[in-house]
């Protein structure tokens, strides 16, 4: 069995999404394994990833407009609002869309599908650094 293991870094614009697949598919390749799981973990509270549509931006622009719905800002339901009227929504979208994501490994690339990439997410309106591990197991 051969692991690898690799920490990156992500400066993000605020709230939205950005398409990290070319790094992850990266770590996979340089990693040796032909055949096994890459696992990729964000180790944040206020942030998450999501295996999405790689094609229609719309797709990712509706899922923030239900997450809006879903989890607003400022919303008097929250008592945790330490870091303003957005620090609670982040939680619960973190939690509702996760912390971690497990991919397959084959013939030493990542296999996703036809319109699938890896997002991070990020729920917070200002800018963040973002630390993303990956492991790549196999």
């Amino acid at each position: 069995m051969k692991n690898h293991q690799q920490q990156l870094h992500f400066q993000t614009r605020g709230r939205g999404t950005a398409n990290i697949t070319t790094e992850i598919a990266t770590v996979v390749a340089e990693s040796g394994v032909d055949s096994g799981l890459c696992h990729v973990f964000i180790h944040h509270t206020s942030a998450s990833l999501i295996l999405c549509e790689n094609a229609d931006p719309d797709v990712r622009r509706d899922l923030e407009t239900f997450m809006l719905r879903l989890a607003p800002d400022g919303d008097p339901m929250f008592i945790h609002v330490d870091e303003g009227a957005d620090d609670m929504p982040a939680h619960v979208r973190s939690i509702l869309t996760g912390m971690d994501l497990t991919l397959p490994v084959t013939q030493g690339r990542l296999a996703l599908g036809t319109w699938q990439g890896v997002y991070l997410w990020e729920h917070r309106h200002r800018p963040h650094q973002r630390r993303v591990t990956v492991t790549v197991q196999g």
